[in-house]
Parts: structure tokens; C-alpha cells; sequence
């Protein structure tokens, strides 16, 4: 049996790891301390080097409009993302509907669009996307749906005409994609102390914030700037003024300018004209 008669050697490493582990908690606090104050993460990458093959590459920009207003890097960085999200996840077809590689494909690309501001872009609480042909019949609360959020199945469930729809029409507010991922976002943000998720509930209180101020309220009333299906609670509100903020972003800005501000703010989108 080898039985050292000196370890001083080991003391250096000790002290090297010491150093390194303080260090790391101080970068930590300086990280959460710059998020809080300029109200974006210090980054939101560490390596970019996964990518998709040129056929999707043209599905991205004949049928994906934002991917064409990023700049050449950011778009390295999407298709990054798009790649880990589709590796992270289980894609299930109900109803006999094959969920093929250019669904999963759009499917994360929408994922991703919401998210691109984010460091932490995965979606931690989905771990399935069910993808029913049209309307389905949920047992959740015994009614037909076109989409919706299953945190206790941890599965996002999509109908992909709806879906598809959604993402075709890019100037209607109605997108059935973002809708949910937003739902995702925002039980995530209430259960993890994440930068983004602080930064999300910070930024979800100024909109709540100014949704009590009077010059607003009697703005919303009058103008029926959002649709009637936004003001059902205050989650819904949240994923139609996505919905809004993606597809509209100028018209959202004119109308409502500290609503847009916040909402930016939460998603930091600080990219592609927004």
C-alpha cells in the first residue's frame, strides 16, 4: 500500500481551488448585480458552435421571417440554439401526425425567437411537444384547445394548423407559438432565481405597474388596442402582449410606449429593428 510520507505538495492546489471557487461566487454577485442594475444579462454565451445544414437553413428564411433580419452572427447564434432545443426535447405527433424534421424546426425556431434575449433559452420546464393535427380536446379543464402549457406533464402541446397559421401570418398578433412558450416562460420565471427569471419578474411588475395608471387604463378602454382575450388573467395578458410585441412591434410602440418599453426590457430584445 502507498502511503506518502509528505503531501505539502497538496496545500498549493487546496489554495488554487479556494481562489477559483471565491472567485467564481464574486463574478456571480457582479453578474446579478449588472443584470439588476442595466436590466440585461453581463452575456449570454460561452460557446457558439453548433449549426443546421443548408436545407434548413432555406426552411429559416423562406418560412421564417425573423431569422432574415438578424445580423450573419446572430444568426450563427440562433441556429445554435435552434439545434440544442430540438437535442433537449421530445417531439410526439398525436392523432397519427408524424412530426417531421421541418416541424421540430419551426416549432424551435419560435421557441428560440422568444427567448434569443435570454442566456438561459432551454425551456428547463418542457421537456415533450405533443403536436395534434388541429384543435384538441384537453383534460386539463374539459374543452377544445389549440394550444396550451402542461407544467405537470411538463409538455407543451401544440394544434400544428394553428401553429402554422400563426407563424405564416406574421402582421395579425395571433401566434399560437409564441402564445405558449410564453406560458413556459412565465411559470418558469415564478419558480427559478435565475438572472433572466429575476429580470422577467422585474420587468412583469412595471407592466402590471402601469397597467394601474389611469392615462393607460382609459387608453386600453377606448382604443381596444389588444384583444378581449388578454385581459382573462394576468398570464394571458402576458402571452398576448408577446404575441403583440413580435409581430407589431411599431404599432405596439406608438400606442403604448411604456408597455413596449417593459416588455422589451423583459425579453431584451435588443436586435433586428426592435
Amino acid at each position: 500500500m502507498f502511503q506518502p510520507e509528505n503531501i505539502d505538495w497538496v496545500a498549493p492546489y487546496a489554495y488554487l481551488i479556494v481562489l477559483v471557487g471565491f472567485a467564481f461566487f464574486l463574478f456571480r454577485i457582479f453578474e446579478n448585480w449588472y443584470a439588476g442594475v442595466m436590466n440585461k444579462p453581463l452575456y449570454r454565451y460561452v460557446l457558439i458552435y453548433k449549426k443546421l445544414n443548408k436545407q434548413e437553413i432555406e426552411v429559416l428564411k423562406k418560412d421564417f421571417s425573423f431569422y432574415n433580419v438578424l445580423s450573419k452572427k446572430e444568426q450563427r447564434q440562433f441556429q445554435h440554439r435552434i439545434v440544442t432545443f430540438i437535442s433537449r426535447k421530445k417531439f410526439v405527433g398525436r392523432q397519427g401526425l408524424e412530426v417531421n424534421s421541418t416541424m421540430k424546426l419551426l416549432i424551435a425556431a419560435t421557441a428560440c425567437m422568444l427567448s434569443f434575449g435570454r442566456k438561459n433559452y432551454k425551456y428547463d420546464l418542457i421537456d415533450y411537444i405533443l403536436v395534434y393535427p388541429d384543435e384538441f380536446y384537453s383534460t386539463a379543464n374539459q374543452a377544445r384547445h389549440k394550444g396550451e402549457f402542461n407544467p405537470r406533464e411538463r409538455a407543451l402541446v401544440l394544434s400544428w394548423k394553428h401553429f402554422e397559421k400563426g407563424y405564416k401570418i406574421t402582421d395579425d398578433n395571433l401566434n399560437l407559438g409564441i402564445h405558449e412558450f410564453m406560458h413556459a416562460m412565465q411559470l418558469e420565471a415564478l419558480q427559478s432565481r435565475d438572472i433572466d427569471s429575476v429580470r422577467f419578474q422585474k420587468q412583469f411588475q412595471n407592466i402590471l405597474k402601469s397597467l394601474t395608471k389611469q392615462d393607460v387604463r382609459d387608453k386600453l378602454n377606448k382604443t381596444r388596442y389588444f384583444r378581449n382575450y388578454a385581459f382573462t388573467n394576468q398570464y394571458e395578458f402576458m402571452a398576448v402582449l408577446a404575441e403583440y410585441f413580435i409581430e407589431s412591434p411599431n404599432d405596439f410602440k406608438e400606442h403604448f410606449p411604456e408597455l413596449y418599453k417593459h416588455t422589451k426590457q423583459l425579453l431584451n430584445f435588443t436586435f433586428a429593428g426592435y
